[in-house]
């Protein structure tokens, strides 16, 4: 029994019943959330959303599949045609970590070029991933590669160390969103 992680493309609206579901059945599943404020004319309001919608990740053996496709609001699992595809594990640290962290995050564009940097200091301490800097702030980003997908994590500048890489090429982003 090989048990690895998958993403699973569920429902739209439908990843916390999915995930709750999962787990009411004995499996490990992980539902990355942010805290989104919603402005209205008369007030603002904070809502948990996921940060990878249409998706939440489960740990299960691919050959033993059956009862994770049966649950209400799955889709399929993430992969070529119809075999799936694992998410790499460290992926899904990296992420649980962010998420853990404590530090303000939400969705972001899948990034892949850039220069990757390990955090040293902080709640982040021991993430690897890219940095940009958006209106004076700068954010991790850690992607999930099998979905294309990439969080951004609020994070201080003095907390990181630059990767070595083979690539001489460096990537800087100043960013007005």
């Amino acid at each position: 029994m090989h048990v690895l992680w998958y993403a699973l493309r569920v429902k739209p609206r439908f990843e916390k019943l999915v995930h709750t579901h999962l787990e009411s059945k004995g499996y490990e599943s992980f539902l990355p959330t942010y805290v989104s404020k919603n402005r209205w004319s008369d007030r603002v309001k904070s809502v948990t959303l996921p940060l990878f919608s249409g998706y939440t990740f489960c740990r299960f053996d691919v050959n033993s599949r059956l009862p994770i496709l049966i649950t209400p609001g799955v889709q399929f699992v993430v992969g070529v045609g119809r075999t799936p595809l694992a998410v790499d594990e460290a992926e899904i640290q990296t992420l649980r970590h962010a998420v853990n962290s404590g530090q303000p995050l939400r969705p972001w564009p899948y990034v892949k070029i850039g220069q990757k940097v390990e955090i040293e200091r902080g709640p982040l301490q021991g993430l690897s991933g890219v940095v940009i800097r958006i209106k004076n702030v700068d954010r991790l980003i850690v992607s999930v590669s099998l979905l294309m997908r990439s969080v951004a994590v609020e994070m201080d500048h003095e907390w990181v160390r630059p990767l070595k890489t083979g690539n001489s090429s460096e990537f800087s982003a100043d960013l007005i969103a």
